[in-house]
């Protein structure tokens, strides 16, 4: 039988060599990757991972940069606009020195003005050149601000100060004309005191018994007219001294009449004032009762010569002077009647504190206060009108028109012209302020307060 021959044991030395060649194949591999034969794989996930954290980085930094540029940019507009306001407020400095002209403020507000404008004029050519970086740009922003609140403030103060200059130029424009004012009302009081003294009224010296006419009487009648508005404005300015209810008082005369304007109401306080003093007008002796009237002259022609040697006597002479000479004349005793008819006491009382003058008027004596005074006059002038009724050859009578009545241009005239254009259609009356006269056959038409006859009187 054969016998089994046994495999020879591996060779040493052959087995190093064969591990040597794969270590040497394995570094040639991969020193040359890019062989096409050989491919290296990588994870998709790994790839899109690797993409984002590279545009985070690129997006960081583009908002790094914007972000940089922006404060840049808000930082040289706030400059921008400090210096506009700065421009402002040097401009105002350069017109404050020139009213009043100040010679050194002018030439340093006009370098002011022109060191301002450079620094615009360098932060346009920084635009234009787009060099507006600040560094660091938050402290640029807050100087300017600073800046900018600066220069308004300057411009406030030089704004207040030139107002101030405004109101003080005004208050002394006030204090001059308030003081031309005070200097022509005792202008006005002294040449009325000077008229009233002297009691002359040239035009009433041309009046003639031989030809008196019409004419003369409307004249007399207006010369007292002046005095009795006199009369009454210095009644109303009492009334306002004494603190009285100017509406309430007008009211209690006039109660139904509502008045278009406010300063109308002077007009019942004036109708007031006429309705008593005209009282008894068509009497001879005025309706006043005196022993003195059986004195009067019953032939009428006789009569007419006694009133305007009145007339004569009055026309040119001192109230105040006649009623001292001639305390129990009937001009005296007329006008101690009509004062105690007129003047309430509560009135004289609020007036003055005291019954005084009423006392001395009732005792036969006349009082020489400037309130008297005015009303004497008026007494004085009303007292000429009626000595010159009488001194006509023909009768002379007074008429008052009754409320609501329609208006007719041959008896009346309105005392207020705007009342014609505020309204359209007829007109009826209000009240009588002045009443009219009838001088013969001629009509002195009276003067009335009319209402609109489609909006009646306040019930």
């Amino acid at each position: 039988m054969d016998s089994a021959t046994p495999c020879p044991p591996p060779n040493r030395s052959s087995r190093i060599a064969k591990t040597l060649q794969k270590m040497i194949h394995l570094k040639s591999g991969t020193k040359s990757r890019s062989n096409p034969g050989f491919c290296l794989l990588i994870p998709q996930e790994k790839l899109r991972c690797c993409e984002s954290h590279q545009l985070q980085k690129e997006d960081a930094e583009e908002a790094k940069e914007e972000c940089k540029n922006r404060a840049a940019m808000e930082a040289f507009v706030a400059k921008l606009f400090a210096t506009i306001s700065a421009v402002k407020a040097a401009y105002a400095e350069l017109q404050m020195a020139q009213f009043p002209y100040n010679s050194e403020g002018i030439q340093s507000a006009d370098q002011a003005v022109v060191d301002e404008l450079k620094a615009l004029s360098e932060l346009k050519y920084s635009f234009l050149k787009k060099q507006i970086d600040s560094s660091p740009p938050h402290v640029t922003l807050m100087l300017a601000e600073i800046q900018e609140q600066q220069a308004l403030m300057k411009t406030y103060e030089i704004t207040m100060k030139k107002m101030q200059g405004e109101i003080e130029n005004k208050d002394s424009r006030i204090s001059s004309l308030q003081q031309q004012l005070q200097d022509i009302i005792q202008s006005n009081k002294s040449l009325e005191k000077k008229l009233n003294a002297s009691g002359s009224f040239s035009i009433l010296d041309n009046v003639k018994f031989s030809d008196v006419n019409p004419k003369d009487f409307i004249l007399v009648l207006h010369y007292a007219l002046r005095s009795i508005r006199n009369f009454v404005k210095f009644l109303i300015r009492e009334m306002e001294s004494a603190n009285w209810d100017i509406e309430a008082a007008a009211n209690a005369i006039q109660p139904d009449i509502v008045f278009s304007k406010r300063d109308h109401k002077a007009f019942a306080f004036e109708s007031y004032v006429c309705r008593e003093i005209f009282t008894g007008f068509n009497d001879p002796g005025f309706s006043i009762q005196s022993n003195d009237q059986s004195t009067l002259p019953s032939e009428i022609h006789q009569r007419r010569i006694f009133f305007f040697e009145q007339f004569k006597k009055l026309r040119s002479a001192s109230v105040i002077h006649f009623l001292k000479q001639n305390p129990n004349s009937l001009f005296g005793k007329l006008l101690k009647s009509k004062y105690l008819h007129l003047v309430h006491p509560k009135m004289e009382f609020s007036f003055s504190g005291n019954l005084n003058q009423r006392k001395v008027v009732n005792s036969g004596e006349y009082p020489e206060t400037d309130f008297f005074k005015a009303f004497a006059e008026m007494g004085r002038r009303v007292w000429l009108l009626h000595c010159l009724a009488f001194s006509f050859d023909r009768e002379v009578s007074i008429f008052q028109v009754k409320q609501k009545a329609k208006f007719s241009e041959v008896y009346m005239e309105s005392v207020t012209e705007d009342i014609f254009a505020a309204a359209e259609g007829g007109f009826r009356v209000a009240f009588t302020v002045v009443p009219g006269f009838k001088v013969g056959q001629t009509v002195v038409q009276s003067q009335v307060y009319l209402f609109p006859a489609n909006s009646p009187v306040k019930s």
